[in-house]
């Protein structure tokens, strides 16, 4: 008999409101060069939406897309055992907090 072998996940897909999220590496160090220590706890982390569930995708009210950096609240991000270095979440909607655009969404535009 031939011995069936797993085969490695090639990519995680969340399922409900959530978002699958590869987190930025944490700051050492303060804009004024203030250096953290490493026990220093944030509440809030920066990442990029890798993927975004089908609901996510379909839901004109939630302006969550691909590669868009959010704001979350790590506290129910689940982490995706995937890569060596683990930086991949599974964050639930209503923990991102805020997402990063470039220019103001209410400014206008003149010639």
């Amino acid at each position: 008999m031939k011995k069936k072998t797993a085969s490695p996940l090639e990519y995680v897909e969340p399922i409900g409101a959530r978002v699958l999220v590869r987190k930025d590496e944490p700051k050492r160090e303060t804009r004024g060069g203030i250096a953290l220590p490493d026990a220093a706890e944030i509440p809030t982390i920066t990442g990029r939406i890798v993927t975004t569930s089908a609901l996510i995708q379909n839901d004109e009210d939630v302006p969550l897309r691909q590669y868009d950096k959010i704001l979350f609240h790590p506290k129910n991000a689940i982490p995706v055992d995937l890569e060596h270095d683990n930086q991949l979440f599974v964050v639930p909607v209503e923990d991102v907090v805020a997402v990063f655009r470039r220019g103001r969404p209410d400014a206008e535009v003149t010639d």
